[in-house]
């Protein structure tokens, strides 16, 4: 029998609920018991499930490395859905250990917000040695709305310097595209009628020929694609959640008229410069759930001149479904819980408050299956702390990632 670790949970934060005197057994990576047993104890202290960052540019923008040497954002087109964060982390990025450190594990790392589409949403493990054994799942892509796409005149192909000249540049390529899906599809159907008709009377063609037909002409549909064309596609088939920057309202509601028309698959990510609870209700009742932060840097744009840290409390009493991000290195990872001060001031619960970096955000992330929660079945990434985790000074006393004890104090 694999070796068994006992952590004594003098309080456990589990995602959802706040529990006194808890014991967890975690065996070969997993959680296999919580509950009130005595057991002698490998660890104990104040116990929550790993935080996840549900935005993060991590290893993209390096601690100490000049802004020029950075990897956040490509300059070659408006639409880069190809692009891959991965290819541009690099792991010994000292932020990783500092992530790490303070309880961060995962975080879903995204292009920047330059481009309308930069590429795709990856959830990494924060204390990957490289990028061999980093990846947890492909989440989705990164879209932009709003000031930053517009502001990058200066970079390669197409830049409209307007907001409406961005929207209607995406549009287009949306409208475009499902132009010549249907005119693909058009074809391929035509061709399959023909080849049902030759399946009967006189010269029909055997079924082997027929089957034989068949694939080639789907795959000729398929082939009639470019690898770019067929990532948009998916992403207007809501195969994929395109995760999409947005801060002020106009826009915000703009992305809510966007998500209806292409009946996109989204979260709107930011919303700082949301300062009207009824935006937050729209949202709502478009489901369109929320990524919010960073919340502690300073506004650089005038789309950012209402972000009042206030904002926090509106979301809060919306109905909206929401997460937190820190966008690192706009605010720093291990700073994620301390976003969750600005909830914590206008009456939120603790455990609630502990939730929205757990639970919530993997809900979000679609990774709830595995993580957010301390209960049986789950992957056992959980943090040990030497005090309340939302005491100022708490520090974590050990950190276990999948069952593997990353650092113990």
């Amino acid at each position: 029998m694999a070796k068994q670790i006992v952590i004594r949970a003098k309080i456990l934060y589990d995602g959802k609920t706040k529990k006194t005197e808890q014991t967890i057994i975690v065996e070969n990576g997993k959680i296999i018991e919580v509950s009130k047993k005595a057991l002698k104890a490998d660890f104990e202290g104040y116990v929550t499930p790993a935080f996840i960052d549900a935005h993060s540019h991590i290893g993209m923008f390096r601690d100490g490395e000049p802004a020029d040497e950075s990897e956040g954002n490509d300059i070659s087109d408006q639409f880069m859905p190809l692009n891959d964060p991965l290819n541009s982390i690099y792991f010994d990025d000292r932020a990783f250990k500092d992530a790490v450190d303070f309880g961060v594990l995962y975080s879903c790392v995204v292009p920047g917000s330059g481009n309308l589409i930069g590429g795709k949403a990856m959830i990494i493990k924060n204390w990957a040695e490289n990028r061999k054994d980093a990846l947890l799942k492909d989440y989705g892509y990164k879209m932009a709305l709003g000031y930053n796409p517009r502001s990058t005149g200066a970079w390669k192909g197409k830049r409209p310097n307007t907001r409406m000249g961005v929207y209607s540049m995406l549009e287009e390529k949306f409208d475009s595209l499902l132009i010549k899906k249907e005119k693909a599809e058009l074809e391929r159907d035509k061709k399959l009628l023909e080849i049902d008709r030759k399946s009967k009377g006189k010269d029909k063609l055997s079924a082997k020929d027929i089957a034989f037909e068949k694939k080639q002409i789907q795959r000729c549909y398929e082939l009639s694609f470019e690898p770019e064309e067929i990532i948009i596609l998916d992403i207007l088939a809501g195969k994929k959640t395109a995760k999409i920057h947005v801060h002020k309202e106009d826009d915000v509601l703009y992305l809510i008229e966007l998500v209806k028309k292409y009946k996109l698959k989204a979260t709107a990510d930011h919303t700082c410069d949301v300062f009207h609870k009824d935006i937050y209700e729209e949202l709502a009742k478009a489901k369109i759930p929320v990524i919010f932060g960073p919340l502690g840097g300073v506004g650089e744009k005038v789309e950012l001149a209402h972000a009042y840290y206030q904002n926090a409390e509106l979301l809060m009493k919306s109905k909206a479904e929401f997460g937190l991000m820190t966008d690192h290195p706009v605010v720093w990872s291990p700073h994620l819980r301390d976003s969750l001060k600005f909830f914590l001031i206008h009456g939120m619960k603790d455990e609630e408050a502990v939730s929205l970096i757990t639970y919530k955000n993997a809900k979000l992330l679609g990774i709830d299956d595995m993580l957010g929660t301390v209960e049986k079945g789950k992957v056992a990434s959980l943090i040990v702390w030497d005090k309340e985790p939302l005491n100022l000074a708490a520090f974590p006393k050990m950190v276990m990632a999948e069952g593997k004890v990353l650092r113990k104090k």
